[in-house]
């Protein structure tokens, strides 16, 4: 048998009884799977890790708590045998053999006549990787190959043509903070599936670099106090390049709902009949403080933060913020979209009881590699931002967690 390579084939054994034999760490790995497959899974085992227990707990499983014993093989379509007792597994793969039932052997895979091979899965695809030399079995190999497809899959670097026509539509798609590394897999995987991107500002612009050079890419860049494209013409432009039955993406920065006005792109193009999915993004307002060493909530310093528009002043009548509650509060106050409100906000939070002396930090450009801290008090804050000449893209963290970090620094006074 040795001398043949494994023939690959997929089991579907939807409702067909798998017998599993061990509850411990092979079967924890391996069950999941089995489950997901739909197989109707008798274990036997005298225990089993807390894991599994839940599964049988939860009636995914049906457990047997007992060592093996002649017979339970018996109609099985597939086993797995995993216990740590080497004579009772040699009994039972002896019992599959002569009940022609395909065994895999967890201590002795020479002896099995079925290999469990490496698995990924990527959007419907599963990726199974097979040593075909049984002498040279090598499963961290074999799991590096399978760990390698499935990222390229998923992150767009191995691209597969699809074959059979693609459903045009729109997916709105977090970007996240700006580092190109902290978009999402399946974010990436549409970006490098697509005919036409309309990309914002604060996205991860390396990432557009990557795209073929058939894909359109539109600037939807909103930069502040220069050119801007207008909401509706952004709508306009995905609903138009939609219709012409295209993939398109568009790429936002953090989240799209945070900030981002992906709500209203999705009903412009829901009015019209064009499917939207959406992707969600690592806010800035939690992984830009992360990157700069501040915690938003930490043991006995914060139970809660609040993330806050600051676009507009806190006495502008078109502000929808309570900011004399915000005062009010204990925890760690985020604002994005605030540097240059800062100064009045600062003043509005002290005006209604907000210690003058609270930390605050102003981190720019946060996750790239223009990133920096600068540290100051609600009382120094506006006077820092015009001296140390903060500009946006800028997260302000204000709070006690300011000051937790290895990084924190010292404010300036």
């Amino acid at each position: 048998m040795a001398e043949h390579p494994a023939y690959p084939v997929g089991l579907r054994l939807t409702g067909r009884r798998v017998v599993v034999l061990g509850g411990g760490q092979v079967a924890q790995r391996r069950l999941p799977a089995l489950i997901a497959a739909g197989a109707d899974i008798f274990l036997v085992s005298p225990g089993a890790t807390a894991s599994v227990e839940a599964m049988a707990d939860a009636g995914e499983i049906t457990w047997q708590r007992r060592r093996y014993e002649e017979g339970d093989l018996e109609n099985a379509w597939y086993a797995l045998i995993a216990t740590g007792d080497t004579e009772a597994n040699t009994r039972a793969s002896a019992e599959a053999e002569r009940r022609r039932v395909w065994c895999v052997r967890s201590d002795d895979a020479d002896e099995a006549t079925a290999w469990t091979p490496a698995t990924g899965h990527s959007e419907g695809v599963t990726v199974a990787v097979l040593t075909t030399d049984a002498k040279g079995r090598d499963p961290r190999h074999t799991a590096a190959i399978r760990d390698a497809v499935v990222e390229g899959l998923r992150d767009g670097t191995l691209v597969a043509p699809h074959h059979r026509t693609r459903m045009p539509g729109v997916a709105l798609v977090g970007g996240g903070p700006g580092d190109p590394d902290l978009i999402t897999v399946r974010g990436r995987r549409l970006l490098a599936e697509a005919d036409v991107v309309i990309a914002d500002r604060l996205g991860p612009r390396d990432l557009l670099a990557e795209l073929p050079p058939h894909v359109e890419v539109i600037d939807a860049a909103k930069i502040p106090y220069g050119r801007f494209m207008a909401q509706e013409a952004i709508n306009s432009a995905l609903i138009e390049h939609a219709k012409q039955g295209k993939s398109v993406v568009r790429l936002k920065g953090g989240d799209p709902y945070v900030f981002g006005r992906g709500m209203e792109e999705l009903q412009a193009l829901a009015e019209v009949g064009i499917p939207c999915t959406v992707v969600p993004g690592i806010s800035s307002s939690i992984s830009v403080p992360s990157a700069a060493g501040i915690p938003v909530t930490h043991r006995g310093v914060a139970h809660e933060f609040t993330v806050v528009s600051g676009h507009v002043a806190p006495d502008d009548e078109r502000s929808l913020v309570d900011w004399p509650s915000l005062a009010g509060l204990t925890g760690t106050l985020v604002i994005l979209m605030g540097v240059d409100k800062i100064g009045k906000i600062a003043e509005t939070l002290v005006a209604h009881g907000k210690p003058a002396d609270t930390p605050v930090a102003l981190v720019q450009e946060g996750t790239t590699a223009a990133q920096r801290r600068v540290d100051a008090t609600l009382a120094t804050v506006a006077e820092t931002v015009r001296t140390e000449d903060v500009k946006p893209p800028a997260v302000i963290v204000i709070g006690e967690v300011v000051k937790v970090g290895p990084t924190a620094s010292a404010p300036r006074e």
